[in-house]
């Protein structure tokens, strides 16, 4: 027998075997899955999608000139009280 001829009995043997051992592992699995009964289907749960409430934008409203007074005599007189403090 020469050596290329062995090599293809070789792989032969190799790949008949092979499709042995995948044969009987499906068939095991499948004695598996029978003997398990029926599988059990899954119940999904239906999302629910959540509603964009819009959002009123609230536009800013300038201060009078008589807030913005009272504003800048407030920023003075913490600004006095902080000077002599220190």
């Amino acid at each position: 027998m020469s050596h290329s001829s062995m090599l293809k009995a070789r792989r032969k043997h190799q790949k008949t075997k092979k499709v042995l051992q995948v044969a009987a592992k499906q068939a095991k699995r499948r004695a598996k899955e029978a003997l398990a009964g029926p599988k059990k289907e899954r119940v999904k749960k239906e999302r629910v999608k959540k509603e964009k409430v819009p959002t009123e934008k609230v536009k800013k409203v300038k201060p009078t000139k008589e807030e913005l007074g009272k504003q800048e005599a407030k920023k003075k007189s913490a600004g006095a009280e902080q000077k002599g403090a220190s």
